[in-house]
């Protein structure tokens, strides 16, 4: 990887990043977020903040050099600050930088390598800054295409803060007007604490079989559907890994009731599950959505996002006569960068490290599940990884204090930063840049352990 261990111990290092631009204590910083940051944007550690000065790779440095180890950044996909993401910016920056309607090559370029790593029939692309903005787009163009308006999301689903997107997240709606009487919730396949469980023989097929009934509830009422809109690998829902065949099937029930299949790849797109570029290709083969859509990783911290389609959706929704344009989506630098993320990825072999690294992450975690009985379940693929806690494994009791307390003790006593997902917040996730070692997995592990050991030690007095 491009930056080590030993770069970031090194005086220099330290030094520069005393000196990095810091013109507000701390204290300073916070009270004045608080009376101008509306409060509804929420600081990681609200009770005592990290205030961050300067990152690399999968490290942060707050304002007297201390180094966390961040195990919650997939934002920045390939590592904090690469030398190669800062080039390409800089120089494309200095050269040009212009609405995204003027003819350059670099949009065209960008799409052309995202279609290689895409199922042929995704060959159409639109680009914007966000993965709300792309959750919105994809929208539009399942509800042109098909004609119809309802959509069927997972339980617990979250895809942005758009109105449009806070309309079809259970996540959010819940908590807000509720739920429209064009949007269905279909129970998330969820092989831990769902209605079909590990010991299912077939849990892929039950699960999309509550997706076909709910379907036929919808025809019932004398709607229509335009779109299944899932999470290729549900984040927020609790690092849920999909049963296998799952959405084969549901795609299957939703084409043959006159939908489309949209795979919001916002969180795991570009190779964080490490055996495959995208997470929906975990289904196999023969699985293809109808439309992809990706954001958080691909500019590694800089706005950029996108939406995959194919012809036939995207013939519709120009047929509609309403021009659709994005003026910062897909613009010289941007596209840029996105370049410069996919070279990082195949230079520095990081769906390889992925793969390497998350297994040895998630056995090392599986082989702590069994000396720590509140450890219920370890799953995840490559760098999406979930450690759910819970007081009784039998009932599965979410031990949401345990879990906060985990967290809070990480990043106090060890400067490693984690956090929790989940219905219950009681997931421990990691979703680290894809450039995380075996060393840092192995030194998260080696702290949860001893935290835990506490934590029961202190229950037993």
């Amino acid at each position: 990887m491009y930056f080590t261990l030993d770069d970031c111990r090194s005086s220099s290092f330290i030094v520069s990043t005393n000196m990095a631009l810091e013109k507000l204590r701390k204290e300073e910083t916070l009270a004045m977020r608080k009376r101008l940051i509306g409060q509804s944007c929420r600081l990681f550690y609200s009770d005592d903040p990290v205030k961050i000065m300067k990152a690399r790779g999968q490290y942060l440095f707050d304002e007297n050099g201390k180094r966390y180890l961040d195990c919650i950044s997939n934002v920045h996909h390939v590592g904090h600050c690469h030398p190669s993401i800062t080039k390409a910016a800089a120089e494309q920056m200095d050269l040009l930088n212009t609405n995204a309607r003027f003819l350059h090559d670099n949009i065209v370029m960008y799409a052309d390598r995202l279609a290689a790593t895409l199922p042929e029939k995704l060959c159409v692309f639109y680009f914007v800054n966000s993965g709300s903005e792309a959750n919105d787009l994809a929208l539009r163009l399942a509800q042109q295409y098909t004609q119809h308006q309802d959509v069927i999301v997972l339980d617990h689903a979250y895809h942005g803060h758009l109105m449009s997107l806070i309309d079809i997240s259970p996540y959010k709606f819940r908590k807000l007007a509720g739920q429209k009487e064009w949007v269905h919730v279909a129970p998330i396949p969820d092989t831990y604490r769902g209605i079909y469980r590990e010991h299912h023989p077939n849990p892929g097929q039950a699960y999309a079989d509550t997706v076909k009934d709910l379907i036929e509830e919808v025809h019932r009422k004398g709607r229509k559907i335009s779109a299944f809109f899932a999470e290729s690998l549900p984040s927020v829902g609790g690092q849920i890994i999909l049963p296998e065949g799952y959405s084969s099937k549901v795609a299957e029930y939703v084409r043959s009731a006159g939908g489309v299949f949209v795979a919001d790849e916002v969180q795991t797109g570009f190779g964080r599950v490490g055996s495959h570029f995208w997470a929906f290709q975990l289904q196999g083969e023969g699985f293809c959505p109808d439309i992809v859509t990706m954001g958080k990783p691909m500019g590694n911290g800089h706005p950029l996002a996108c939406v995959a389609t194919t012809v036939e959706i995207a013939g519709a929704f120009t047929a509609n006569g309403v021009e659709y344009f994005n003026t910062f989506g897909g613009n010289p630098v941007s596209c840029a960068i996105g370049l410069a993320v996919l070279d990082v990825i195949e230079k520095e072999d990081l769906r390889g490290n992925a793969t390497r690294v998350g297994a040895h992450l998630k056995d090392l975690l599986t082989k702590l599940q069994t000396q720590h009985q509140i450890i219920g379940d370890v799953r995840g693929v490559g760098l999406f990884v979930g450690l759910e806690l819970v007081s009784d494994r039998d009932q599965k009791t979410p031990a949401t204090e345990t879990a906060a307390r985990v967290v809070k003790r990480l990043k106090e006593e060890d400067q490693i930063c984690v956090s929790t997902d989940g219905p219950w917040e009681n997931v421990v996730k990691f979703k680290p840049p894809m450039c995380f070692s075996m060393e840092d997995a192995e030194l998260a592990v080696q702290c949860i352990d001893r935290i835990l050991t506490d934590e029961k030690e202190a229950s037993d007095i």
